[in-house]
């Protein structure tokens, strides 16, 4: 399971006293941990590493967003940081698909739906991210959908 290999990447950290990993992994154990307790209050119980990805991902966009904004700024030191957390949050991840993949999962999704145009997006962006959350980004692949609905 994820969990229990950021655990252990935990544990190799501090052995090899690198306190900056130790710290960003902590920090993913945090808010997984964070994320356990807000599915406890609602109720509902989600597959473990279906939930550490989407808590991965967040923390990564999360990064990125900083990471412009300090750019923008002038705080390359700060956004050196950041680059950094991402690199080791993202050891995490499972790869993701290239354009090309996407393209053709996404194709391949919208003849499997019969999807028409603009107005079954929801429906094909809910598939997608149901089968394939993990390994695309969400944010392009939107994009892509809509451009294929309208266009095709």
């Amino acid at each position: 399971m994820l969990r229990d290999d950021i655990k252990a990447a935990q544990v190799a950290a501090m052995k090899a006293k690198d306190s900056g990993r130790t710290a960003v992994l902590r920090l993913i154990l945090s808010k997984v941990k964070d994320r356990d307790i807000e599915l406890r209050t609602e109720g509902g119980a989600k597959d473990d590493d279906a939930m550490v990805i989407e808590v991965l991902q967040k923390m990564v966009k999360q990064r990125r967003e900083s990471i412009s904004m300090y750019e923008e700024g002038g705080r390359q030191e700060l956004a050196d940081v950041e680059k950094a957390e991402v690199a080791v949050i993202e050891e995490f991840l499972p790869a993701m698909m290239s354009d090309e993949e996407a393209g053709a999962v996404i194709d391949a999704l919208i003849a499997e739906l019969g999807a028409q145009g603009p107005q079954d997006m929801g429906k094909v962006m809910g598939q997608l991210k149901a089968r394939h959350g993990g390994e695309i980004d969400m944010g392009a692949a939107s994009g892509l959908v809509k451009a294929r609905l309208i266009g095709g």
